[in-house]
């Protein structure tokens, strides 16, 4: 009777692991296990137990949780007292030098719990079980091995002595496909928590004979996982393990540091960031890079910075429970002076502009002896953080710093806007784990993004140039937002799962906030809907009172009406404050904004109630608030009524996508504006891993001279700041807003330089800004645009809301960008689309087998195509004829059956069970091969086969 390919596949695992250097040793059951784990223990510590001796140990070993025992297995020195009374340390793992334990393989052991058990393969260190691997047989489901390993979580792995519970890592494999997970314990373990192996490049690594085994289980990088790159999760009680692109990020930040110990002055060539898109964990990377960091010697501090408040106190709390005081966060500028002067606290928290402040005038003196200290700043968010002055300070302050930077979308030459690159601040990329490299793991959800087309111009209209359509006036109009409001109500509960999920609503500005709440309240009184809708702005103390149009379009019912008898307009603080006085109402809470820490204490309160684990508010409505940085995996839906692009849209839709459980399959946008072009460049950027991070910019001396230039021609239009009192014509006002605006650009670009300095200017910063203090008082009157008198189409419009279009993230989205592609004329066009859509093949693993195919469909078949409408239907078309081709090709080489092979494929794709090897070989019109032979042909044509689904049948369709 043959073996089954499932005993084939532990056979040879065992044989390439004895490879790597684990020594096979025979173990059936505990006791086994037990008397091996003292003869390994002794060879690891040099010494000999007695029985009784070794009693204690297992003493030692037998208390506490999965948890617990994780910390045991990592703490330094063991004590217990010898027979003849003296004192004996020893340890159970060198967590330090982690390359230096024992390592064993063993396979079949029997454990007797509930039930008995018997597991596949297990990797000892030390004589400890610490890496559990199952496996199934090559067409079943991984998942199966998963949900047996939650079996024996029960059943017995806390069996006699427990010593299953140090188990750290387990393994689960069907051969061709292959994923990791951590020990949780007594913790829920969802499948979505296991990962997929893969090399530096994010290609994955899943064949657990050819690539994983070699790469992940081989004894030192085991051992490191364990060692180093488990984080034990302090308030969870849970093993959390990196995933592969977190492990290649902090590697390159320890070996940029490590190369770079003493510095002898900053360099930005020494520095580096991190292209983690979000949604990926990296406040866990930040963490896991600043723990290992703060233990070098030479590195006194670990500084991570963030740019706002309520992130600093978020990242202490994440920080400190991966690790408990792990971190010291600063409660204010003199709090962070004197963490940075203690020398026992080695990770430090806290916002740039404290960062800022601690660098700046009076507090100078006060820093001035770790000024010279080498240090490790981590930037958050460093997209939007650093373009400023703070960088110029922070490198311009301290002499012997590294930065490092994370962000999900980097500023590169595309979205620079002629700014400052993330790489000219924080030096070349050291990783990249872009956004279709996450939603093929499955480590963020894809997105679902449903256009609402809101309005429809009547025919008559349509002879109206664009310059002469008031667009603004449509897309702000009332009955626009009444009827946007409407749908949210009516179609609410269905993107929320019945209110499972909660959602998010960004909108233009913050006057749209307060006309979309107010539309909101008011139809909740009426009794149209029991959203609870949540909402917070920023306001300034002598702000300009509403514009009395915008007003008079807010309903006001809810008021006694006396308060409004003399048309009193209101400023937003006071409107915001009967905000907060109805989100009080709505959840018996006592929030104020009276003072700047009680509006901090409302942004805390209003963030909580949509998090997880159970949100309370239904609509979060926002303008800008919360649009980065902002996690909730709660939230599952984003209404968005604003013009988004690149960076911040990205940001904004990924609010929406973190994994959560497996009833939250997407994140829904539902956009209320044609951003489908925006949408498609941004998702092409920031998927696209040769993107250009670089812009070739101007040397400061060459700014130097044209702000020199532009000051000469403002002199000219009015030689001094009374000067523009005089000018009485909008001609000549337009003159000097347009020339002293030239000079506010060059000087925002000159800023960016360590070498600025106001000497080289011919106006010192006084006049500059007297003459931009008239500048702003024009410029609200002035208008640059062209002048033509618009004309307002409200009365020729119909608002009523329709899906125009519903587009997901995945691979017949991509192949959507060839219809895109033969509809652009211009060759730098094409040009551009084309590389994009090669650039999305590429990072999109399912997708590289059909690259030739599409590109020839692009050199040869979309050529010929008149009628862009036709591209499906001849895609498909396409398709299918180099399908057949290839199957002819395939049944000719092989000498094929053509009915059965169609049949074995066509089960194949709908079982998606891979054929076995009798079946394969059953397809031959020539019988059978020789018992020497099966194998080999066996295999191939087993492989030629799955190439071929792979290419023709998974992934790829042409129509919508």
């Amino acid at each position: 009777m043959s073996k089954q390919s499932e005993q084939i596949l532990e056979s040879q695992l065992i044989d390439q692991l004895q490879k790597l250097g684990y020594k096979f040793v025979n173990i059936n059951n505990e006791k086994a296990l037990l008397i091996n784990l003292k003869t390994q223990l002794e060879k690891h510590n040099h010494i000999h137990f007695s029985d009784s001796e070794f009693e204690k140990v297992l003493n030692i070993l037998n208390k506490g949780s999965v948890f617990e025992k994780a910390k045991t297995l990592r703490e330094k020195k063991h004590h217990i007292i010898r027979d003849n009374g003296d004192n004996l340390y020893f340890e159970f793992l060198n967590v330090e030098h982690w390359c230096q334990n024992e390592y064993q393989v063993t396979n079949q052991i029997t454990q007797e719990g509930k039930y008995e058990n018997r597991y596949d393969v297990t990797l000892l260190i030390n004589g400890l079980p610490l890496v559990q691997i199952e496996l199934k047989r090559i067409g079943l489901e991984m998942k199966e091995a998963f949900n047996q390993i939650n079996r024996y979580q029960k059943h017995s792995f806390g069996a006699g002595k427990g010593l299953f519970h140090f188990v750290q890592l387990f393994i689960i494999s069907n051969g061709v496909n292959t994923k990791y997970f951590s020990n949780f314990g007594v913790h829920k373990q969802e499948y979505l928590q296991t990962f997929h192996w893969t090399d530096e490049q994010n290609n994955p690594l899943n064949n657990i004979l050819n690539g994983f085994t070699d790469t992940f289980l081989e004894p030192c990088h085991i051992s490191k996982m364990i060692c180093k790159y488990i984080v034990l999760n302090e308030t969870e009680k849970s093993l959390m393990v990196l995933r592969p692109y977190q492990y290649y990020a902090v590697e390159s930040i320890i070996k940029k540091v490590t190369e770079n110990e003493i510095l002898n002055g900053y360099s930005i060539e020494k520095n580096g960031y991190i292209w983690h898109t979000t949604g990926s964990g990296k406040t866990l990377t930040s963490f896991k890079a600043s723990q290992v960091l703060s233990k070098i010697p030479t590195i006194k501090k670990v500084v991570f910075v963030v740019d706002r408040k309520d992130l600093d106190s978020q990242t202490s709390k994440e920080y400190n429970s991966f690790s408990k005081d792990c971190v010291s966060s600063a409660t204010n500028t003199d709090d962070l002076i004197r963490k940075f002067t203690e020398p026992n606290v080695r990770i430090i928290v806290t916002t740039i502009q404290k960062l800022n402040n601690a660098i700046s005038g009076r507090n100078l003196l006060k820093m001035k002896s770790v000024k010279d200290e080498r240090m490790v700043f981590i930037f958050d968010e460093c997209h939007r953080s650093q373009f400023g002055d703070t960088h110029k300070n922070i490198v311009g302050y301290f002499t012997n710093i590294q930065l490092f930077g994370f962000t999900g979308t980097p500023i590169l030459a595309e979205n620079s806007d002629g700014e400052k690159t993330t790489t000219s601040l924080f030096g070349k990329c050291l990783h990249k784990y872009v956004i279709t490299d996450a939603i093929r793991d499955e480590n963020v959800l894809k997105f679902s993004i449903e256009y609402i087309q809101t309005f429809k111009k009547k025919d008559h209209i349509i002879d109206l140039k664009v310059e002469q359509i008031n667009e603004s006036e449509v897309f702000e109009a009332p009955q626009r937002k009444e009827a946007i409001a409407d749908y949210i109500i009516q179609y609410h509960d269905q993107k929320t799962q019945n209110r499972d999920f909660c959602a998010m609503m960004c909108v233009q500005d913050i006057d749209a906030v307060i006309q979309y709440y107010e539309i909101f309240k008011r139809k909740k009184l009426n009794g149209e809907h029991n959203l609870k809708i949540t909402t917070i702005f920023s306001f300034t103390q002598n702000e300009e009172p509403i514009e009395e149009k915008m007003a008079s379009k807010l309903d006001l019912a809810a008021e006694p009406p006396a308060e409004y008898e003399s048309m009193y307009i209101p400023h937003r603080r006071e409107l915001l404050e009967k905000y907060v006085q109805d989100f009080n109402e709505m959840f018996g809470m006592a929030e104020n904004i009276r003072d700047t820490e009680g509006f901090y204490n409302y942004y805390n309160a209003v963030a909580k109630k949509s998090k997880h684990p159970k949100h309370e508010t239904d609509i979060l409505l926002v303008a800008n608030m919360f649009l980065t940085g902002y996690d909730s995996k709660n939230l599952n839906t984003l209404y968005v009524d604003k013009n988004l692009k690149y960076h911040g849209l990205i940001q904004a839709f990924s609010r929406t996508n973190r994994i959560l459980d497996k009833n939250k399959t997407q994140g829904n946008i539902i956009s209320f504006r044609n951003l489908k072009d925006r949408t498609d460049e941004a998702i092409t950027l920031f998927s696209n891993k040769e993107a250009i991070d670089e812009i070739i910019v101007e040397p400061y001396e060459k700014y130097v001279e044209q702000f020199n230039i532009a000051t000469e021609k403002l002199l000219k239009i009015v030689p001094e700041i009374d000067s523009v009192d005089g000018l009485y014509t909008e001609e000549d006002q337009l003159q000097f807003v347009k020339a002293f605006r030239d000079m506010i650009r060059l000087l925002k670009k000159m800023n960016h330089y360590t070498e600025f300095t106001w000497k080289d200017l011919e106006i010192d910063p006084d006049l500059f800004n007297g003459y931009s203090s008239k500048y702003q008082d024009l410029k609200e009157k002035i208008t640059i645009a062209p002048t033509t008198q618009k004309t307002s189409i409200l009365n020729d419009i119909d608002f009523e809301l329709e899906l125009i279009r519903r587009d997901t993230i995945n691979v017949t989205y991509i192949i959507q960008l060839l219809i895109k592609l033969k509809s652009k004329n211009n060759k730098k066009d094409k040009e551009s689309i084309e590389k994009e859509i090669f650039n999305l093949l590429n990072t999109e693993v399912s997708l590289r087998s059909k690259r030739e195919l599409i590109e020839k469909f692009i050199q040869q078949g979309l050529v010929n195509i008149e009628d862009i409408d036709t591209i499906p239907d001849e895609f498909e078309k396409f398709w299918n004829r180099e399908q057949i081709i290839a199957f002819e090709q395939l049944i000719k080489t092989e000498n094929l059956s053509k009915e059965k092979t169609e049949k074995l494929i066509e089960n194949y794709f709908f079982t998606e069970r891979e054929p076995l090897r009798k079946e394969i070989l059953d397809l031959r019109l020539e019988g059978r091969p020789s018992i020497l032979e099966s194998k080999e042909v066996g295999n191939r044509v087993l492989n030629k086969i799955l190439a071929f689904t792979d290419t023709f049948v998974d992934g790829v369709v042409g129509k919508n």
